[in-house]
């Protein structure tokens, strides 16, 4: 036990060594910005210390890989209101396909509700509205290549939408789990997400209309070529063990080192006890360490019923603390068939 909590300490040393010579956070230097919003309940609960522990349909989101845990049919949906009338919305589901793997298939929106077009002649609005979405959908396959090791992928489409505008990529994230006999199971996962071609909006609103020649006639229509923008890449390393594990009681521990390519590095910790797998209570700290964060304390609980012998249902809650953008509370609804 203490060599393996020597290496992880080392491990976090290593993760964090660099980031005192580090310039700059690069904030606000990629794109698609949804594609960092969390996912789940029970993970945003457990302050995202969730990508050794992701055994459930959010996987997805956290760690492709942990989708093999599945073993039968799950659906997953969750709606959440943020920030300045932002909504985002997740919908997933996955099949355990006997002999071949998981399969599953998600989809992320973000949408807003439509804000006045201003210009500098008309700051009260020209009478026109515009609106700002992107929408995500993508695919998942894992499997586990061993009694202890899983893998697994996502292949993603990403449209974004600004008024006229639009933008399309594509991206694959890839997660493995590996599973250790001991502390009743000690989880070390990892996963890289996003990784893919880069975003530039194109259409109508980057086209400038110039006027030349004698007598101002001519018209000169010209395209504005805007520049393309990374996605945000995210690599996660995370350890999870159940250090109680009884038939009534299970206390679940976690710990995630995030490394983003566009801020500094952080931590999330956070914990889940279930009482007969029925009730659970979570609670966390999501971004530790991160520079300027407003992030911060998180909790959650949710309950998982047998409605019928083969169908249970799953309602989780959350509450995220955001410092000065206040705080935003997460439902989510899920069936497992």
């Amino acid at each position: 036990m203490k060599k393996l909590f020597d290496l992880f300490s080392i491990l976090l040393i290593l993760f964090f060594a660099f980031d005192g010579f580090a310039q700059t956070t690069k904030t606000g230097t990629t794109a698609v910005q949804i594609l960092k919003f969390n996912v789940g309940p029970r993970a945003i609960g457990m302050g995202g210390a969730f990508t050794a522990i992701a055994d459930d349909i959010t996987a997805v989101y956290w760690n492709p890989g942990g989708t093999a845990n599945i073993n039968t049919n799950e659906a997953f949906f969750n709606h959440t209101s943020l920030f300045s009338d932002v909504s985002h919305d997740f919908a997933a589901f996955a099949t355990n396909l006997s002999g071949i793997g998981i399969v599953g298939a998600f989809v992320s929106v973000l949408s807003m509700d439509e804000m006045k077009v201003r210009t500098i002649e008309n700051p009260e609005g020209t009478g026109e509205f515009f609106n700002y979405n992107t929408f995500i959908m993508g695919l998942n396959y894992s499997r586990y290549l061993t009694t202890n090791f899983a893998i697994g992928f996502n292949v993603k489409y990403i449209s974004e939408n600004l008024w006229h505008m639009n933008s399309t990529g594509f991206a694959i994230d890839i997660g493995t789990l590996y599973k250790i006999p001991v502390l009743n199971e000690l989880r070390i996962a990892s996963s890289i997400s996003n990784f893919g071609t880069k975003m530039q909006l194109s259409g109508r609103d980057g086209t400038v209309i110039y006027v030349s020649g004698a007598g101002n006639e001519n018209l000169i229509n010209s395209n504005i070529e805007l520049d393309k923008f990374d996605l945000p890449l995210i690599f996660r390393f995370g350890i999870s063990a159940d250090v109680i594990k009884s038939e009534s009681s299970r206390l679940t521990i976690g710990v995630d080192a995030i490394h983003p390519n566009d801020n500094s590095e952080y931590l999330n910790t956070g914990l889940e006890y279930a009482w007969n797998e029925i009730i659970h209570f979570r609670a966390g700290y999501n971004s530790l360490f991160e520079a300027n964060s407003e992030k911060g304390l998180t909790f959650g609980f949710g309950l998982n019923y047998r409605i019928f012998e083969l169908v249970k249902a799953k309602v989780d809650y959350a509450y995220q603390d955001f410092g000065r953008l206040k705080s935003v509370h997460y439902f989510s609804v899920g069936i497992i068939f």
